[in-house]
């Protein structure tokens, strides 16, 4: 990695850090929690994540066989984690076991949405091969 490329991934994470710090301020400060700021804190982190694994903050450039194959078992890998949490975060801000005590609809159809978009995105792909 050149310097440039170093100074970015630098840059990178003092803004990620400052999000959240700047975050966690207002949170003990002020008691008050601010959704952007939670969010880019996030999209920071994600592009820094980016930068120290492929050296670009979209992931780009030019990708051998072991890179695709790291891209596709990454992305499967991430999808069922992230199913995972979202189930977790359903029940823990529900405070609920039961899916009939659930309230929060929209987040109960995004955690319902998370079981089919795999399936479905597969059946559509493999469409243009067969």
């Amino acid at each position: 990695m050149n310097n440039t490329k170093k100074a970015i991934a630098v840059l990178t994470f003092v803004v990620f850090c400052t999000l959240v710090g700047w975050t966690l301020y207002r949170w003990v400060r002020f008691e008050t929690i601010d959704g952007s700021s939670i969010f880019f804190s996030f999209l920071a982190l994600s592009y820094f994540l980016n930068w120290l694994n492929w050296g670009d903050h979209e992931g780009g450039g030019k990708k051998d066989e072991l890179d695709r194959h790291i891209e596709t078992q990454s992305a499967k890998i991430g999808y069922f984690v992230l199913m995972i949490l979202a189930g977790l975060i359903l029940f823990i801000s529900e405070g609920v076991t039961n899916l009939n005590d659930i309230k929060n609809f929209p987040l109960l159809i995004v955690v319902g949405l998370t079981f089919v978009t795999l399936p479905i995105t597969e059946f559509i792909y493999s469409k243009r091969y067969k």
